[in-house]
């Protein structure tokens, strides 16, 4: 029966009292009920608006009805038609700005819960004990294909020519597959037990993954080719370099880059009081940056113990982050300041940060990202105390694989210049997609041009 309601079913959540001192997934996922419930407000729209802003394209009109039904499985396997890691893009994609920003029940009322939805169809499949127990046998590659980095754009472009049956193996240089999934987005937004089973689906398809291996490094791109006989390569290396403000202070003990902050939470599990990895558990933390990086290293400072405050150029309205993760972060008591900008960072007599200067913000005419531009009201400077400071403003490619292969074109920012549809660069063979080629962005649109890269080396193969 059709449900006309103009309000989604809400999602269950840990308290914020309670998830404020711990690192369990804050969101717990609908129960069946919920789920078909949510899923019946679908209207199952013919033109399918959802779709065409989906990157992946997945058929959500399709999933959502199988789910109606009641028939999970279904619906699941609907999903990996187009997407190969539908646990972790229902939890972590910007639904909101995508595919429900086009759900024809948003203009009288609120979306479907398409996300939501997406994550109940997977964790219903994660959850089956018989696919604990076996998993589907490996495919035999008819081509190699080499793919640098197990993020987002890797993980999409492998398993989309696994699918093909194309043998691939992806290099990773550090110990742990998932790329940033796996060292950037906390535990209690994507618990790494889920990144870990989504990957074993590609393994299971016959995807190998070679962690420890820098490419760059390790090996070069010209060696995949001349010495290991690869057909064709892919690089989505993602934007692991972090931006810095260049203003006095930050060479202090007590200043991170989220990078570093929230790889060693993440990836090092610093947050437990048996890790090895030390990490500086400050009481009085300012976050400086608004996306969702900076939200989820703030949010990982409140966990440590800290008063956690945001500091943001701009207002709230043009804060770049999911408003699901403002949110969050202000149920759980972190401060936001708004126009205000840091100019120094003042230390003390052994070298730690003992607080930050900032400077009040207005806005003025919108700068090239279309947003209002920020700028600085003089003689507004105001100091506060700090023990840690963690810069959150940006990312960039690492120059190591530009460095290391000649012929490869790239922005003057440091991005690898690609073709938008295809994946194709400068280099006959060479395709990349993601962060690497576009800088920072989101998991969903790297897994996107992953996808169009993988038909595009698909298309190249038969070509040579």
């Amino acid at each position: 029966m059709p449900n006309m309601s103009l309000i989604k079913n809400e999602m269950p959540v840990q308290d914020p009292k309670v998830r404020s001192g711990n690192f369990f997934e804050v969101a717990l996922g609908y129960t069946e009920a919920q789920a078909i419930d949510e899923a019946n407000r679908c209207l199952g729209c013919k033109n399918k608006p959802c779709v065409s802003d989906c990157p992946v394209n997945v058929d959500i009109p399709a999933f959502i009805g199988e789910i109606a039904a009641g028939e999970f499985e279904k619906a699941y396997q609907i999903i990996t038609r187009y997407n190969s890691l539908p646990a972790i893009c229902g939890r972590v994609c910007p639904q909101e700005t995508q595919c429900e920003g086009k759900c024809i029940r948003g203009r009288k009322g609120e979306p479907v819960a398409i996300g939501r939805l997406e994550r109940f169809a997977a964790d219903c499949h994660n959850a089956r004990e018989e696919d604990k127990k076996t998993g589907l046998k490996a495919r035999a590659g008819k081509s190699q294909v080499a793919v640098v980095g197990s993020g987002p754009a890797g993980l999409a472009c492998a398993g989309s020519l696994a699918q093909k049956g194309y043998g691939v193996t992806i290099f990773e240089a550090l110990h742990v597959e998932g790329g940033v999934l796996s060292y950037g987005i906390p535990e209690f937004r994507l618990p790494k037990t889920i990144v870990q089973k989504e990957i074993q689906g590609l393994k299971n398809m016959g995807v190998e993954i070679a962690v420890n291996t820098v490419i760059g490094k390790t090996l070069t791109i010209d060696e995949l080719f001349s010495t290991y006989g690869y057909k064709a390569v892919f690089i989505g290396s993602g934007a692991g370099l972090p931006k810095f403000m260049n203003i006095p202070g930050e060479n202090l003990n007590g200043v991170y880059s989220a990078n570093e902050f929230l790889t060693r939470i993440n990836l090092m599990k610093a947050y437990m009081t048996d890790s090895s990895t030390p990490i500086h558990r400050g009481k009085k933390v300012a976050v400086v940056g608004g996306g969702n990086v900076a939200m989820d290293a703030a949010r990982c400072a409140r966990r440590l113990g800290a008063e956690v405050t945001i500091v943001y150029r701009r207002t709230e309205k043009e804060i770049p982050a999911r408003l699901e993760e403002v949110e969050h972060a202000k149920e759980e008591g972190i401060v936001f300041q708004f126009l205000t900008s840091p100019v120094n960072i003042a230390g003390n007599e052994k070298g730690w940060v003992n607080k930050i200067v900032c400077q009040k913000m207005a806005l003025s005419e919108p700068d090239e990202s279309g947003r209002a531009r920020p700028v600085p009201l003089e003689g507004s400077e105001e100091e506060a105390e700090v023990d840690c400071v963690i810069m959150a403003i940006g990312t960039s490619p690492n120059p190591l694989i530009k460095s290391t292969t000649a012929g490869l074109d790239t922005q003057k920012w440091g991005g690898i210049i690609a073709d938008e549809e295809t994946g194709q660069t400068s280099r006959r063979g060479i395709f990349a997609g993601g962060d690497a080629v576009t800088g920072a962005a989101t998991v969903i649109l790297a897994m996107g041009a992953g996808k169009k890269a993988a038909e595009a080396i698909d298309a190249y193969i038969k070509s040579i």
